[in-house]
């Protein structure tokens, strides 16, 4: 599938999976506007998709500091610049290791559930208006499986849990509300999954099975099989099977 006739913005593209989906979207001929928080690491996702042969015109790179409101807004205004967006991906949300409570300071508890609760509805906030001047937009956020009520399978801090859990309440009341106006809000919920490069050589050598760890590519395909579909089609969210 084709996707030359897209723009798509996706957070947190500097590196792991929101390279991965930066450089896949691209690879299907979308315009994208990658950010991450510092302006280096997005010039170098930018810079290595200009690589691949990709017209410089169609990739921009910007910086965007999720917990920082000043910097959203200063990302979607430099995106409003070149137009309206077709597809909106919230990816970033900052990691925070550890099943102890007391094993994180005050501020990574702090940063955590700012960048991914607080900042993924700024962002989407930010860039709403610039969905609704499309006619086919998509918000896709990745969740996690943290998300899910009653998830315990991860080592991830509480406070990674409650930012997730907030992404999964803020996507669902968002899906309902924004239907009408035509918005499909599309919602992921993996669990801890290989984030190995889906443009290797090397990717289709070898078979996925049963017993293979979820794939960054089987990710991909979900959300490209999900803002694929034709308009009538409203692909709520992904669940998977967590051994």
């Amino acid at each position: 599938m084709a996707f030359a006739h897209l723009r798509v913005v996706i957070t947190a593209a500097g590196r792991d999976f929101g390279r991965t989906l930066a450089l896949r979207f691209a690879a299907r001929g979308a315009e994208v506007h990658l950010s991450a928080r510092t302006p280096e690491a997005a010039a170098r996702v930018r810079e290595e998709i200009i690589g691949q042969g990709h017209d410089p015109a169609r990739v921009h790179a910007h910086a965007c500091d999720l917990t920082d409101p000043a910097s959203v807004r200063a990302f979607a205004a430099a995106v409003a610049a070149r137009g309206h967006i077709d597809v909106l991906v919230n990816n970033g949300a900052r990691y925070q290791h550890g099943p102890d409570l007391l094993s994180a300071s005050d501020e990574d508890v702090v940063e955590t559930l700012a960048s991914g609760a607080t900042g993924t509805v700024l962002v989407t906030k930010a860039f709403l208006p610039l969905l609704l001047e499309s006619d086919r937009p998509d918000i896709v956020t990745m969740v996690s499986g943290c998300g899910e009520h009653g998830n315990h399978r991860s080592d991830a801090h509480d406070a990674f849990y409650a930012a997730k859990s907030a992404q999964a309440g803020f996507t669902e009341t968002l899906s309902r509300r924004l239907r009408g106006r035509g918005v499909r809000v599309i919602s992921l919920y993996p669990p801890d999954f290989d984030n190995h490069d889906p443009l290797s050589p090397a990717w289709e050598e070898a078979p996925r099975t049963a017993k293979d760890p979820l794939t960054a590519q089987s990710l991909v395909d979900c959300v490209f099989f999900a803002i694929g579909q034709p308009r009538d089609c409203f692909i709520k969210s992904f669940h998977f099977e967590q051994v």
